[in-house]
């Protein structure tokens, strides 16, 4: 009786345990089956992603209201604020700033240690033998000779001649003097490379360390807001402001074009105007600035 009760009891345990398993496997089937397109997907997410370009972008530190450190130790100014909203219409790509002196962005460029110059650059010809530039220029504006506020003895670059001018290495100012020294003897003017600060000019200038130095339209009210100094004479050069990229490089060639969309779009919808206002103090992205 008891052997009776105790096979019919196993009996119907191992139907119960193989009724449990044939529906688990059918269950698990079906999870296999629902899981499946999900599995493919997946894996194809993961063999195609969107592609993101890092593109180190070098920058300076000492230009102010265009390229500085603030008082809460934030990289900002204006070519910093314009590249970070065309980062963010690009989403192919993403910005990463290195800063570093001046003197050395061009260098940094030609060894691959960045991948594009933003410093308000101008284009000029001995630039454009080594470095390409994007087409759509994100400011313009023109050079003068900059002296002391009541200084009436320098108008030209003749005036120069025997005179101490300050100006950045590499910078595009500098190329004007260097040029003119070419042509008219080397030590015609005598060129004073900046080491310091560009604030550090109106106390060269001011204290008669140096005569004169070469800048951009816009850039006195920046660093001269005491009005200790003053521009003078007809303009020295009239020139488009566009980023440095390598040159014969098809990803460089590449950004490029991307950047030139994004600054036109800019440019279209007014953000490019309001930026420049915003940093320096007017419009200076079209050629008729003032």
């Amino acid at each position: 009786m008891n052997k009776t009760i105790l096979f019919a009891s196993t009996l119907v345990l191992t139907l119960l345990i193989a009724g449990c398993g044939n529906n688990n496997s059918a269950n698990s089937g079906k999870v296999a089956e629902a899981a499946s397109p999900n599995s493919s997907e997946s894996t194809a997410a993961a063999a195609d992603p969107a592609k993101v370009t890092k593109i180190v972008v070098g920058t300076g530190t000492a230009f102010p209201n265009v390229c500085f450190i603030d008082e809460n130790g934030k990289l900002t100014g204006f070519d910093v604020e314009l590249l970070k909203e065309i980062d963010k219409r690009l989403p192919e790509y993403e910005f990463e700033f290195q800063t570093m002196d001046f003197s050395n962005l061009l260098l940094s460029l030609e060894t691959k240690k960045i991948d594009l110059v933003a410093h308000v650059m101008e284009k000029n010809p001995e630039r454009e033998q080594k470095y390409a530039f994007n087409k759509e220029a994100y400011a313009h504006w023109r050079n003068r000779i900059v002296v002391a506020k009541g200084n009436t003895s320098i108008q030209t670059l003749d005036d120069l001649k025997g005179k101490k001018v300050l100006t950045g290495a590499t910078s595009a100012q500098a190329q004007i003097l260097e040029n003119y020294n070419k042509e008219h003897g080397a030590d015609s003017i005598k060129i004073v490379y900046q080491n310091g600060a560009a604030n550090d000019t109106v106390n060269q200038i001011d204290s008669g360390r140096v005569d004169a130095t070469l800048a951009a339209d816009f850039v006195l009210p920046i660093i001269d807001p005491q009005s200790k100094l003053q521009a003078v004479g007809p303009e020295l050069s009239s020139a488009d402001i566009l980023y440095v990229l390598r040159k014969d490089d098809a990803p460089s060639q590449k950004l490029s074009e991307a950047i030139d969309g994004v600054v036109k779009e800019l440019k279209t919808d007014g953000t490019l105007g309001k930026i420049s206002t915003q940093w320096l103090g007017a419009d200076v992205t079209t050629s008729s600035v003032q």
